[in-house]
């Protein structure tokens, strides 16, 4: 059973949250504050974590950080009554997999989940997808990137891109495929998103200097790999 961590300050909507995702076969810890949901994130293995960005005592954005320095991989959804773009961009930058705006229904918040499980989901394939990406080595399935002894761990959404990336090395990754593909609409706002993920892409990959990762104006994206 999927054991999911609900941090919302609004106990009559975690109450709700939290008894619609266990009919729904999540198993749910409903935590309050910030601090209550980091205590039991440290104390207990939990494969997803609902985020309620506004909380008392400690905000969804320090909450998110403080779990990330525990485990980059596991999937993280933020819940937010905000709708500037600036906050959605902190979020992802903090390495949130997806967010969703107040008020939702909880429909959409499980096909949500659901769709992030299936991405971040280990072992699906029956097969490794393992790609060389000059001294570094992408293991899509494990969700790490590595380079001699060094691992990077990445999020659901860096493995997606990275894979697609891959897929296209040493040509244009169209933005719109990539949109669509990953995030499900081509919109401005997750056109934004991707670039922050790009970004933090082009960090892992810089300690080889025969590896870009261009930006193609009004195109798309180049990985580019020099094996001479």
């Amino acid at each position: 059973m999927i054991k999911v961590l609900l941090a919302e300050d609004d106990r009559n909507l975690g109450n709700v949250l939290k008894s619609y995702l266990e009919a729904k076969g999540y198993n749910t810890t409903l935590c309050i504050n910030g601090q209550e949901a980091f205590n039991a994130f440290r104390e207990d293995h939990y494969d997803f974590c609902v985020i309620d960005v506004m909380m008392p005592v400690k905000d969804g954005f320090t909450l998110a950080r403080e779990i990330r320095q525990i485990n980059r991989a596991v999937p993280l959804l933020f819940l937010t009554a905000k709708s500037m773009h600036e906050d959605k961009l902190k979020g992802f930058e903090l390495g949130a997999d997806d967010y969703i705006t107040k008020p939702f229904s909880m429909e959409e918040l499980l096909v949500r989940m659901q769709a992030i499980l299936r991405r971040s989901a280990p072992g699906k394939a029956a097969a490794q997808h393992q790609y060389r990406i000059g001294d570094f080595t992408f293991d899509y399935n494990r969700q790490v990137l590595k380079k001699g002894d060094a691992e990077q761990k990445l999020t659901s959404k860096e493995s997606e891109l990275l894979k697609l990336l891959c897929q296209n090395i040493n040509d244009v990754l169209d933005r719109s495929h990539a949109l669509k593909k990953i995030w499900f609409d081509d919109s401005y706002f997750n056109a934004r998103s991707m670039d922050v993920y790009v970004t933090r892409l082009r960090k892992y990959l810089k300690d080889d200097p025969r590896i870009e990762l261009i930006n193609v104006h009004g195109i798309g994206f180049k990985l580019l790999v020099n094996d001479d």
